[in-house]
């Protein structure tokens, strides 16, 4: 503010000095110091951009000075210097004024180096002071009486083409300033030639010069303020343009010089012209030599780069060629003949598609096509490629290349580096396989099945698609008893046994665990074991055929493991596609069905109906209500007493549990299975276990010798902490373990034998009685009875019922009887519902019965009615 003052001050003294160009210098000074204090207070207020607020300061400070050498320039006039100190005053201005130009600018014009833009500054100072002075300055100059006077403008013009080329490339917000300042540089230019001309031919400099500098000066003043360039400049001047404008201007200046050489002689002295041609001819030597240096170090580091590349992608592993874009091949590297057997010489000048599979050879030629097609406006400089290359051994081998154009003396070649990818490709094919297989049956798996089927539910035409799932029954005891690599085994040698007997168009998966899935197709091509049906019936038929085949195959023979046969079954379910069935809903149906299939025994196949995923609901349904009610407490117990058929007397009860349900019993039969499936059967057993030994404790407290007996399943036995449970149970009523009576049937020692057997032989030694329930039904009884030490078989209801009236039943009860008798045993008889069978059995020795002829179940309040006489049931009924 205050050199703005200041020069406010000497221009008012240079005003009074100099009437005649008052006017003009007035408004030069005016139009400098608004610009002046425009620009200074902008550069307070950019606090955002420090480069802006920086290029502010300078301009501001240049248009101060350049004012005060105009106000002082009246003053300074006659002395006898080439330069006055007015005129230095200008120069120091236009000096601050061109730095301030160049700060606006965010890159250089020239990206090489500050030799080159010096070098292209003088070049264009030189060729535009060639053409003023052939038009301008060469008469004036003749008889000019101050020559020197030219210093002042030659320097404002080379500083003026100094800072163009910067201020023409920019792309930053503050252009516009920079132009503006620009435009104030050249407005300066001519004001000072023009200054000169007239010092020269003595007239004096016109007041009317001074005008499109004062222009400037307001044109500046306004750019900092404005939001758009007040002069609309193009966005960006092409670089390949500034680069070369020095030597379109040293070309125009030389056309200008021919042309006024042919139209008449040039005005002496003319050493000016010689001396300034002679100037720019050796700077474009310079260049040209700084150039050429400047090449040649490129194109060593390019080619030193390329060196460095090939042996970076060789040492890597890597192929590396260089082709035409046509495919020849012109330099190959060392890596081929480790890689693909190849020596690197008997590839070169040879086609890359010699060597490129056929189906992958057109996408290979895609690529280096549009690399190398100069008419096209998306001309690629690199691509990734993907092929097959034949080795030497023949062999197909997967590679990944990189392709990038490799410009060289003139020619537009491609640099293919190339790597060999058989690994990688391997292990994703290995993975993918993985994904859709199974490892130890290596089948499609749960996933591929659920996609395959569908797909085919998706595109069939006609016809009845088909989901058969199979189960194989008691292979929960391999892994138990031969261990779990064992069971993989017989799982691979049940899926080859499967394959053998589908046709060619059915899918087999292993669905997880014993499940396996197969996926029938309607109008499949027929097969091993079956020809394809025609839709309808038809090929539901071969569908039932073809699980009806698959249990076969499963049950014909037994599998060899681990040096032993095992035999198994299986249950197979089967479900057909209606019309707007979804894949997940029909293979949901073939899993129904199965689950029916295995509840009727096994080795059998179930073709799924509606009830049957009714069924499903209803059960988990009922599995939810028994939660609820192990919550409640809802249930209860009944007993039903086992006496002594010979002296009629009560020596011990059966504990049953009943489910108060609605308001009324539930019997057994509709929740027990429920609650087995769930694991609920665990919770419920406990309950009951507890519940009766504290029962019987009680009654036991009042002098009456008096067991209990309790049925157990196998998910009970084989639960965590079973035995703890069972002593806790008695150590808490205080019921004495040989008053326990623990029963169980047959089968289950046969499916989970080892395990079980285990745990009830170490409830024995702690005293408590094992039964076998339903004697004479299982798979291998007097094998059993050697295995497992018991105490009491029951006979099953089944042959008590047959008593009297078949004589095969009457004959087999009459063995076990004697068979338990000369083991030691206790026999019970169960379902004594007549006389004639109670006196059957009394007839045969049979100690002990129970049944509804004996008493029915009733509860602990009626056990109590026959505590204090000890009589029993039929005493009381006879």
């Amino acid at each position: 503010m205050t050199a703005a003052g200041l020069a406010a001050v000497v221009l008012a003294a240079a005003l009074l000095w100099n009437g005649s160009s008052g006017l003009a210098a007035l408004a030069g000074g005016v139009a400098g110091v608004l610009a002046a204090l425009s620009l200074a207070v902008a550069s307070v207020r950019a606090t955002r951009s420090r480069r802006r607020s920086t290029s502010w300061r300078w301009l501001a400070a240049g248009a101060v000075t350049w004012v005060a050498g105009a106000g002082v320039r009246p003053v300074a006039e006659g002395t006898p210097f080439v330069l006055t100190f007015a005129d230095l005053l200008l120069l120091v201005g236009t000096v601050l004024l061109a730095i301030g130009c160049g700060q606006t600018a965010r890159r250089r014009a020239y990206g090489r180096s500050l030799l080159h833009y010096v070098l292209g500054a003088y070049i264009s100072g030189a060729s535009l002071f060639a053409v003023c002075w052939v038009l301008l300055l060469a008469p004036a100059y003749a008889g000019a009486e101050e020559p020197g006077t030219l210093v002042l403008p030659v320097l404002c013009l080379l500083a003026t083409c100094a800072v163009a080329p910067a201020v023409l490339a920019a792309r930053s917000a503050g252009r516009r300033v920079g132009v503006a300042a620009l435009i104030t540089l050249a407005a300066i230019t001519a004001e000072e030639f023009a200054t000169a001309l007239g010092r020269m031919d003595g007239s004096g400099a016109s007041p009317l010069a001074v005008l499109p500098a004062c222009a400037a000066f307001l044109l500046l003043s306004a750019a900092p303020w404005s939001g758009r360039a007040l002069v609309r400049p193009p966005r960006s001047t092409p670089s390949a343009l500034l680069d070369g404008m020095p030597l379109i201007l040293a070309g125009a200046a030389t056309v200008v010089l021919v042309i006024r050489v042919i139209a008449g002689p040039v005005q002496r002295p003319v050493a000016v012209l010689p001396v300034v041609a002679a100037s720019v001819v050796l700077v474009l030597l310079a260049k040209v030599f700084f150039l050429a240096l400047t090449t040649a170090s490129m194109r060593g580091t390019v080619e030193s780069g390329e060196r460095r590349l090939m042996h970076l992608a060789e040492s890597a592993g890597d192929v590396v060629l260089v082709c035409d874009p046509d495919g020849m091949m012109r330099e190959m590297g060392p890596g081929v003949e480790a890689l693909y057997g190849y020596h690197p010489q008997e590839l070169v000048g040879r086609s890359i598609f010699d060597y490129v599979h056929s189906e992958d050879a057109e996408a290979v030629q895609a690529a280096l096509r549009a690399m190398s097609d100069d008419e096209t406006h998306d001309r690629q400089s690199a691509c990734r490629l993907a092929c097959r290359v034949r080795a030497a051994d023949g062999t197909w081998r997967p590679a990944e290349s990189v392709a990038t154009r490799h410009p060289s003396e003139g020619e537009d070649l491609v640099l293919i580096s190339t790597r060999d990818v058989s690994d990688q490709v391997a292990l994703r094919n290995q993975v993918a396989h993985l994904t859709f297989h199974d490892g130890v049956t290596g089948l499609p798996n749960r996933a591929y099945f659920e996609e395959r089927t569908r797909e085919v539910l998706a595109r069939r035409t006609g016809g009845r698609t088909a989901v058969v799932f199979l189960d194989l029954d008691g292979f929960t005891g391999v892994n138990d008893s031969v261990g779990h690599a064992a069971g993989d085994h017989l799982l691979s040698q049940a899926s080859r046994r499967m394959r053998a007997v589908l046709r060619t168009g059915d899918t087999l998966a292993r669905w997880g665990g014993d499940e396996f899935a197969v996926l029938i197709e309607s109008g499949s091509p027929g097969g091993a074991g079956g020809s394809a049906g025609s839709g309808g019936s038809g090929d539901a038929q071969v569908a039932i055929d073809l699980a009806e085949r698959l249990v076969r195959a499963v049950s014909s023979e037994p599998f060899r493991v681990a040096d032993r046969d095992i035999a198994l079954t299986a249950s197979v379910g089967v479900a057909f596609a209606d019309e707007d069935i979804t894949s997940g809903d029909l293979i949901r149906n073939a899993d129904v069905a199965t689950a029916r299939a295995k509840e009727l025994g096994g080795r059998r196949v179930e073709v799924f109906a509606a009830h049957m995923h009714a069924d499903v609901v209803r059960r988990l349904e009922l599995a939810a209500d028994l939660q609820r009610a192990l919550l409640a407490e809802q249930f209860a117990l009944e007993y039903q007493p086992v006496v002594d058929l010979a002296t009629s007397r009560v020596t011990a009860v059966e504990a049953l549990v009943r489910w108060w349900r609605g308001g009324t019993f539930a019997p057994p039969r509709q929740f027990l299975g429920a609650a087995e499936d769930t694991g609920l059967i665990v919770p419920l057993g406990e309950w009951v276990l507890g519940q009766a030994c504290r029962d019987v404790a009680a009654w036991r407290a009042s002098s009456w010798d008096i067991g209990l007996s309790l049925n157990l399943s196998s998910r009970q036995i084989t639960a965590p902490r079973f035995v703890e449970t069972v002593e806790a149970a008695l150590s808490e009523s205080g019921l004495p373990p040989s008053a326990l009576t623990l029963e169980v049937i047959e089968e289950m020692l046969v499916e989970d034998a080892e395990e079980i057997i285990e745990r009830l032989s170490r409830l024995r030694e702690l005293g408590v009685k094992l039964a076998i329930d339903d004697f004479g039904t299982g798979y291998a009884s007097l094998a059993l009875l050697r295995r497992l030490q018991v105490d009491i078989i029951k006979i099953d209801p089944s042959f008590v019922a047959g008593l009297g009236r078949d004589d095969a039943l009457t004959m087999l009860t009459r063995t076990i009887v004697g068979v338990g008798h000369d083991l030691g045993l206790v026999v019970v008889a169960e379902g004594i519902e007549c006389p004639e069978q109670l006196e059957l059995l009394r007839e045969m020795g049979c100690t002990r019965g129970q049944g509804y002829l004996v008493a029915r179940p009733m509860a602990a309040r009626g056990v109590d009615t026959l505590m204090p006489t000890n009589l029993s049931p039929l005493q009381n009924t006879a």
